[in-house]
């Protein structure tokens, strides 16, 4: 019965061929107000493939970031968020004070730029705070960071 169901529901269009190919152009001047509040906004996604609380997880994120009246939060994909702040220093402030996690999963976190669509985007990357003990004072420096990080996969920057 169910095969039944999803065989039919595979093969429904709810529009004709013609239909598809129609292109909307929509202007920037509708966008405007959008465009400029998704400039303050982060994507995250939780890197886990079991199910979890999402409102325990938002409730969760706006208490660390001190965010729980400010920060909108909004499920626009599967297990992907968009963190809507006010400010960019909060913004900032937390996409550089990461690596954040819920229920030991780490929450992968990139900033909003145009065009971006739940489709495209991937999150590939994520920040990550390593120890290494007993470590010669002379090897604290930018230099040895990243060579150690290029051993470890992709660095982008240390600071």
């Amino acid at each position: 019965m169910a095969d039944d169901v999803m065989h039919g529901m595979e093969n429904m269009k709810l529009t004709t061929e013609e239909e598809e190919e129609e292109v909307i152009s929509i202007s920037d001047e509708g966008r405007l107000e959008a465009i400029e509040e998704c400039t303050l906004n982060l994507m995250g996604k939780f890197l886990t493939c079991k199910s979890f609380n999402k409102q325990a997880a938002k409730n969760t994120m706006r208490r660390a970031w001190g965010l729980e009246d400010s920060l909108r939060i909004t499920e626009v994909g599967p297990n992907l968020f968009q963190f809507k702040f006010t400010s960019e220093f909060d913004l900032n402030r937390v996409f550089r004070g990461g690596p954040w996690t819920f229920d030991n999963q780490l929450l992968l976190l990139k900033r909003w730029r145009r065009g971006m669509t739940v489709e495209n985007t991937s999150m590939e990357t994520a920040s990550l705070w390593i120890q290494i003990w007993g470590a010669p004072l002379d090897m604290f420096t930018s230099q040895v960071a990243k060579e150690v990080g290029s051993r470890l996969g992709a660095v982008e920057e240390v600071e």
